[in-house]
């Protein structure tokens, strides 16, 4: 068990407690609530004063109630084989009831009838599949595939089979569900249009794929929203130790009437479209249809290791093959969706790397998939190419590909499409939209690929910093900040690059992509510190203050800086739905300051003429990260005590052939401001950031009097680079975190300090 919560909201609490008999070695459970600031037990009417809500499992190892003996993962693992997985043994400890006249939700304990409900299931089931005759077993016994260890390792649990994730309850719903569904075809009466029941029937398989996604044992009960969850809180299939079943002929979340209104409700706001479409499988690498027929081509293609988008879709394809081959035999002519010529990088795992596609094999499929779409394009045809990947390597491979298959590319827009909880759940990305990317033909008129066209890099050069210009501001006006703004800079930038076939420099040396994106990058980092800086000379920072407004501004979002602090705080503190139990789970303490991934932080300061190495004080260096060391970590460098387990050092990166582009941001979310150091207050910052972060941590630990001296009688007040500085920092730090508190702080006794 993962958790002994039932509920758990501010207004009420209520869990499980274990009632353990050792010398039977048997367990029982009793329900507890919180009243009048009390655990009270609803079988003795006791009160429980230390009540413990842990489960017996810890990133899979396991702890008997009962002897507190901890079996090791290997042996879980081992045992579970044996069992399938052990879903059917699984025991009932727990019922949600709800009432008519009362809100809410009710607990109790398994009843006889329950159990009784559980066996009748089993028997009926059984003797369902004794009775069923077909080529496809009634209840999927299809098997997984085994590249994907890392996001589906449950065959290491023993769950070989799809029919292993389902409790007989659960098979016995789909199950009679899927046959209903097939049989319909049989029932059509003859003044029905057979288009339109094959629409029925296909529209009620979606009914049918939801219901599989509510009706598995990898679902979880959520104590803090009292629901269920559903089978794919996240693009993976991860081990669940105790799960939840969702009644499907009731009307509550997850059964049928519930899943058929949302269904109703999507259909209902369709516009209908007059005219016909026809759709087609293919393979986007080797198309059907001839060259230049095409006016648009409109994209969202896999992002190498991103999402293992077949072996997911299995998962909803045996129900769904079982409900539509008669319907649509071309589209489930398949055991399992097709995987050999996929265009992914499978998530890289040790122990079966010779099955996997690497990152060669993707760039080459992308580069193909693009080359036919370029074919079947007509010369004025436009592209629009959706790619949200936060990777630098990523983001390079498909420019060039887009580039070397013949694409110009002519804008770029970042598009909200992102939910912020999901990217919270992923731990992924900081970007919170897609950038679509549109490109046209680099054609000649008889649609014939545009050869030996030369752009000259000094020419190159000279018109980028005008088109990047020209975007800025107009991003700015329409809340595109931050990263968001970078990626919607490639298009108008890539457009000066991508309308040759090659760039080269006088001396004939052809130019790389990766060159010049170094200089948009550049580019970019200029006309954002106009920005930053409300049009003053950013020159005149120190290079520590303007590569921290700059590591801010592209840590922020479209959302602004309070969706980045939300997105501080909910990555730090993961609701019941994060896969914490797996056992291969990081369990990475918190970390404060902002992070990035080190490309891109160097990326940053490249651009701007900093070397990242000279900024030890400011700057840490692990790894494939680079982080912006929070106020707090620096007081003993400004305060003249530095040492070696406060000073920020420079480490050795390891080398990561997909390193994250922006890496997810953390900060402590501690208030207290114990333990800094002020050895010497009298010390003044070497640069204009030194000072003000000096002044903010005045300002935290409440020393009104040393932080007036610092700012009057220390003359630090006077540099009016000092109050631009606290400005800009103001609008980037994140809304609600410590910094900005701070800053705010001392901008408010500005006027009252004589400024």
């Amino acid at each position: 068990m993962r958790s002994l919560w039932l509920a758990k909201k501010t207004s009420r609490s209520v869990g499980l407690q274990f009632v353990v008999e050792k010398a039977k070695k048997k367990i029982d459970f009793e329900i507890i609530k919180l009243e009048n600031r009390k655990w009270i037990s609803e079988t003795t009417n006791e009160e429980i004063t230390k009540p413990n809500f842990e489960g017996t499992v810890k990133r899979g190892n396991t702890t008997c109630p009962v002897c507190g003996f901890t079996t090791k993962v290997s042996s879980v693992r081992r045992q579970l084989s044996e069992r399938h997985g052990g879903t059917n043994d699984a025991r009932l400890f727990g019922v949600v009831t709800t009432h008519e006249k009362e809100q809410g939700r009710f607990y109790r304990l398994p009843e006889v009838q329950d159990l009784e409900a559980v066996r009748n299931a089993k028997t009926k089931i059984t003797k369902l599949i004794s009775e069923y005759s077909s080529d496809l077993s009634l209840i999927p016994n299809e098997v997984f595939s085994i590249t994907e260890p890392r996001r589906i390792p449950i065959p290491l649990y023993g769950l070989k089979c799809f029919g292993d994730l389902f409790a007989y309850r659960q098979s016995l719903a789909l199950a009679t569900l899927t046959k209903l569904i097939a049989s319909i075809r049989n029932q059509t009466n003859a003044e029905i249009d057979l288009s339109f029941t094959k629409a029925t029937i296909s529209i009620l398989a979606i009914l049918l794929g939801r219901q599989s996604d509510s009706l598995s044992s990898l679902t979880r009960w959520q104590p803090s929203r009292e629901t269920n969850s559903n089978t794919f809180g996240r693009q993976a299939l991860p081990i669940v130790w105790d799960f939840v079943e969702p009644v499907p002929i009731s009307e509550s979340a997850g059964s049928i009437k519930n899943s058929l209104e949302w269904i109703l409700s999507v259909i209902n706001s369709l516009t209908p479209v007059k005219g016909n479409a026809q759709v087609e499988r293919v393979s986007a690498t080797k198309h059907i249809l001839p060259d230049d027929i095409c006016d648009a081509i409109i994209t969202d293609p896999p992002y190498y290791f991103s999402v293992p988008y077949a072996e997911l879709s299995d998962y909803f394809y045996v129900w769904l093959r079982r409900a539509l081959r008669e319907v649509h035999p071309d589209l489930f002519n398949f055991a399992l969706t097709p995987k050999e010529d996929e265009c992914i990088q499978n998530l890289p795992h040790s122990e079966v790397s010779h099955l996997q596609k690497d990152s060669k094999f993707y760039e080459d499929s992308m580069s193909l998939a693009l080359s036919e779409a370029r074919r079947i394009a007509n010369p004025k045809a436009v592209s629009v190419v959706v790619f949200a990947h936060t990777e630098t390597d990523a983001w390079e491979a498909l420019l060039s590909a887009l580039i070397n298959s013949g694409w110009c590319i002519t804008a770029s827009w970042a598009i909200d499409t992102e939910m912020s909880s999901r990217m919270i759940a992923q731990r992924q990305s900081s970007l919170a939209s897609s950038v679509h990317l549109v490109c046209r033909p680099r054609e000649n008129s008889d649609g014939s690929l545009q050869t030996n066209t030369v752009g000259e890099w000094s020419k190159v050069l000279q018109e980028l910093p005008r088109r990047i210009h020209e975007w800025m501001p107009r991003l700015r006006d329409e809340g595109i900040v931050g990263a968001d703004a970078i990626f919607a800079c490639l298009g108008p930038a890539l457009e000066i690059f991508s309308r040759f076939e090659r760039v080269e420099k006088s001396s004939g040396e052809v130019v790389p992509l990766r060159v010049y994106l170094e200089s948009v990058w550049a580019a970019v980092s200029k006309e954002a510190l106009k920005m930053i800086f409300a049009g003053a000379d950013a020159s005149g920072f120190e290079p520590d203050a303007r590569l921290t407004a700059m590591w801010l501004w592209t840590l922020s979002t479209a959302q602004g800086n309070t969706d980045l602090e939300s997105r501080v705080i909910n990555a730090l503190n993961p609701n019941e739905e994060a896969d914490d139990d797996e056992e291969e789970s990081t369990g990475k303490a918190k970390t404060a300051g902002f992070s990035l991934e080190f490309d891109t932080a160097r990326k940053i300061a490249q651009g701007m003429g900093i070397n990242l190495e000279e900024l030890r004080g400011t700057v840490e260096v692990k790894g494939e990260l680079a982080r912006l060391l929070a106020v707090k970590e620096r007081s003993n460098v400004l305060f003249g005590t530095t040492n070696e387990t406060t000073d920020a050092k420079t480490a050795t990166r390891k080398k990561n052939p997909q390193p994250n582009l922006f890496a997810e941001v953390e900060e402590t979310i501690e208030t207290g401001v114990g333990g800094w150091n002020f050895a010497d207050e009298s010390r003044k910052g070497e640069t204009v950031l030194d000072r003000l972060h000096q002044a903010m941590l005045f300002f935290a630990a409440n020393r009104s009097e040393a932080l007036k001296r610092f700012l009057v009688e220390d003359g630090v007040g006077q540099d009016e680079r000092f109050w631009r500085l606290a400005n800009a920092l103001s609008a980037l730090y994140p809304t609600n975190s410590e910094e900005k508190r701070w800053v705010d702080g001392i901008l408010a006794r500005k006027k009252g300090l004589g400024f």
